[in-house]
């Protein structure tokens, strides 16, 4: 079932693609690493990254544009760097779909728990 319909049939469980989760991030988990940003602002800023490539995979897309500028015309020489980037995106999708996962199937298990109750 698609997240639009989700969100209208059961909008009390399915959060919004902007909330912010409201759960401890470390609820089920005994050790988790935090993320941490990479490529700092005014790295950003000074290649005039555009602001949705903002992200956690911003150091690989500043390494790939780079060797594509070194490299030019010859800019199949950065396919190592086009590829890191884009399995790095990959795997920053396929969390983020965890995370959503994870919030919605906490907050299934709260409304559960409060009918219980």
């Amino acid at each position: 079932m698609g997240n639009a319909v989700n969100h209208y049939l059961r909008p009390d469980v399915t959060p919004g693609p902007d909330v912010v989760p409201s759960f401890d991030p470390m609820l089920g988990f005994e050790s988790r690493k935090e993320r941490v940003m990479i490529a700092t602002q005014e790295e950003m800023e000074s290649v005039k990254l555009p602001l949705e490539d903002r992200d956690y995979c911003a150091h690989k897309l500043i390494a790939y544009q780079a060797c594509r500028s070194d490299k030019f015309p010859f800019v199949y020489q950065c396919a190592h760097e086009k590829h890191a980037y884009l399995t790095c995106e990959y795997e920053d999708y396929v969390l983020r779909m965890k995370e959503f996962e994870r919030e919605r199937r906490l907050l299934e298990r709260q409304k559960r728990l409060n009918k219980a109750a």
